[in-house]
């Protein structure tokens, strides 16, 4: 199905990166907002543009059957497991509010990681390729831009 706003969501425990796409123009606005102030966000939406066809994808990391791709031991793997946990069960939430909002969601799978960046991460030079970011960019940005970006079904050139 074809949306006229696609509003992707990179959940995070601190700040989650939001990206508000309109496929046909390829317009893209991004920002990093607090659970709280997502909320107001994404109900603020819905209420003020309730004629158009949109959807709200969430990344799901959780939807994974493994999750632990991480080769930490000791005390650091876990930190690592309590900060992805805690970034599964910020995701679970959001969806959580969004269908008692009425809000149209989909928990979406994470995006297969092959970029250049740390762990296959989207670096900002890769994805200043094929999409109009502002000049500074944070990780939560970026995952949240690709993934409005493949939702639509856009193409992704880079170069060489």
């Amino acid at each position: 199905m074809k949306y006229d706003v696609i509003i992707a969501i990179d959940p995070d425990t601190i700040k989650s990166g939001v990206a508000v796409l309109v496929p046909s123009t390829r317009n893209i606005e991004i920002y990093s907002l607090t659970f709280p102030f997502l909320i107001d966000f994404l109900v603020g939406f819905s209420k003020k543009y309730n004629f158009v066809n949109y959807i709200v994808v969430s990344e799901a990391g959780w939807m994974h059957k493994k999750s632990d791709f991480r080769d930490i031991k000791g005390k650091a793997g876990n930190r690592v497991a309590k900060n992805v946990g805690a970034n599964h069960e910020t995701g679970r939430k959001l969806v959580e509010m969004c269908i008692h909002y009425g809000l149209k969601v989909l928990p979406h799978i994470p995006l297969k990681k092959c970029w250049k960046g740390k762990e296959g991460k989207i670096t900002h030079e890769e994805i200043r390729q094929f999409i109009q970011v502002p000049n500074r960019t944070n990780q939560e940005e970026r995952d949240a831009a690709l993934l409005a970006w493949c939702f639509a079904n856009l193409p992704i050139l880079l170069k060489a």
